[in-house]
């Protein structure tokens, strides 16, 4: 019998809210309370997310504006580098029994990834960045062993990664319909687009990722997911652990 995780629906939020699940989400994995999750997110405003570790950005990010509203600039649990979450879809998983090392465990994660997309009509192939990639105040302007880029070399998918003990939570972005002038205006650099093998208006393609996502982390990891959006009683928790470490920036994470 296929194990069974749990597959919560698209959830649009701010970029505090999402990182406040991921981070709920894995502590209670951690503490056994809840099965493996799969899950995909909007950011809603716009928001750019700093790596964990990430010290130094332009101070002008506290006052960037993107349709009428304030860009948020929240910190992520995991590493990295800064990206820019306006126009994208990000996907999370919180997990455990992998084994190997990081760059090995980030690549069987991204399988579903490269599965996935590869059903919709693209090739997706993985980085060879090196170190060099944190002189870089974005994600997306190099590509790791850990990211998937297109044959043309246009990074489609970072990813960032967190561990405690033998569970893992990966979260990664995806620019679907990205808005090429602002994100040159956040880097002071030009996006490489990605040409997408489909063409159709913003919710409709993001439907069609996630089902094609869905379906491959099905085919991939041999699991059942079962449709579970969060409860009353769970939002509830989410906040009471977001108002742990509000006032802190270190990780709200189990050590």
């Amino acid at each position: 019998m296929a194990k069974a995780w749990r597959l919560i629906p698209l959830l649009a939020a701010s970029g505090r809210v999402q990182m406040a699940i991921d981070g709920w989400l894995m502590e209670q994995h951690y503490l056994g309370l809840h099965p493996p999750t799969l899950r995909f997110y909007t950011w809603s405003p716009a928001a750019i997310s700093l790596g964990y570790h990430q010290r130094q950005w332009p101070e002008f990010w506290q006052d960037l504006y993107w349709g009428g509203k304030p860009i948020d600039l929240v910190v992520r649990p995991t590493g990295g580098r800064a990206v820019l979450h306006q126009g994208d879809l990000t996907y999370m998983v919180v997990m455990s029994g992998l084994t190997g090392s990081r760059l090995e465990v980030y690549q069987r994660i991204c399988e579903f990834l490269i599965v996935g997309w590869r059903s919709l009509g693209l090739d997706l192939f993985y980085g060879t960045a090196g170190r060099g990639y944190i002189h870089h105040p974005s994600c997306f302007t190099t590509a790791t062993g850990a990211d998937l880029v297109t044959a043309e070399g246009a990074k489609l998918i970072g990813s960032a990664q967190l561990r405690r003990g033998n569970v893992i939570l990966q979260h990664g972005s995806m620019p679907l319909v990205q808005d090429a002038d602002l994100f040159a205006q956040v880097f002071g650099e030009e996006l490489m687009p990605v040409k997408l093998p489909i063409h159709q208006p913003g919710e409709m393609l993001v439907q069609k990722v996630i089902e094609a996502l869905t379906m491959a982390v099905s085919s991939c990891w041999e699991i059942q997911l079962v449709v579970q959006p969060l409860s009353t009683e769970e939002w509830q928790a989410i906040e009471n652990f977001d108002a742990r470490f509000a006032q802190t920036t270190k990780s709200p994470l189990p050590q």
